[in-house]
């Protein structure tokens, strides 16, 4: 009995300590969360206010129309510290339940991914991979297939549209199409961001848009881990395409539609 009793006042005082140190986050809402773990990075509120204002940029370099079924206005986004542990999520509308429910997991595996395969600016010749770089080399018949399966999502840090939850911990999970990017602070990586709720086109559009907006760019600017296209761009970057999306966009200036299905 002394026993049980030991033991039990020992997980509250572990829970009570998991509790205090967060983060809690809830969709669309604000971030509580360790301090200096995630200093470097935007809040749940910022990164709120990022995606609505993304669609819209009219930078010259990477605004214009984002492209994709919705034009980049119905966004989850995910922020990771450079640990890999989850800091942030949010959504760019109101009502979280009106962007692809199934984008959450999405977003925050993008996020994982971008930082988990980056490094600082100082390393060459390739230091910045963003998810829609890595689209090829992880395809059947090339050198990464199946590198998707070396680190699954942990769907318990999913939380339904208006919950809270503690995700003090690391979520995984690795994603291999347009939307992740890492972050970057006087040359050195602090961390990943992931976008999703549209074609993996659009939601790159977003993302270096988002990190754009955040500061958080790489020394060499925002196209230096920039999407490239099957067909479209010079066969010397072959092995980092990427096919193109329902009505692609890239950095203002229309691409073109994803080729149609065959072989079925």
């Amino acid at each position: 009995m002394t026993r049980r009793i030991i033991l039990a006042l020992a997980g509250a005082c572990l829970f009570a300590i998991g509790t205090a140190v967060g983060p809690w986050i809830t969709p669309g809402g604000s971030t509580v969360q360790a301090a200096g773990t995630c200093s470097a990075l935007p809040t749940a509120s910022a990164l709120g206010n990022f995606l609505v204002a993304a669609p819209g940029m009219s930078d010259p370099t990477i605004g214009g129309d984002a492209g994709g079924l919705y034009h980049g206005t119905r966004m989850w986004g995910a922020v990771v510290n450079r640990d890999g542990e989850l800091c942030a999520y949010a959504t760019s509308t109101s009502d979280p339940s009106q962007v692809w429910p199934g984008s959450q997991a999405i977003a925050k595996a993008k996020a994982y991914t971008a930082n988990a395969f980056s490094l600082d600016a100082s390393v060459t010749p390739v230091s910045a991979l963003s998810t829609a770089l890595l689209y090829t080399f992880t395809q059947p018949g090339h050198s990464l297939w199946s590198l998707g399966q070396s680190n699954l999502f942990d769907t318990r840090f999913l939380a339904a549209p208006g919950a809270t939850g503690s995700t003090n911990q690391i979520t995984g999970g690795l994603i291999f199409f347009g939307g992740g990017v890492p972050l970057y602070s006087g040359g050195k990586i602090v961390g990943g961001l992931g976008i999703s709720g549209d074609t993996s086109c659009a939601d790159h559009e977003i993302a270096k848009r988002v990190r754009q907006l955040a500061g958080l760019n790489h020394p060499s600017g925002p196209l230096v881990d920039d999407i490239v296209y099957s067909g479209v761009d010079p066969v010397t970057t072959r092995n980092f395409t990427h096919p193109q999306c329902p009505n692609t966009y890239r950095n203002g200036g229309f691409i073109g539609n994803e080729n149609p299905s065959s072989g079925y």
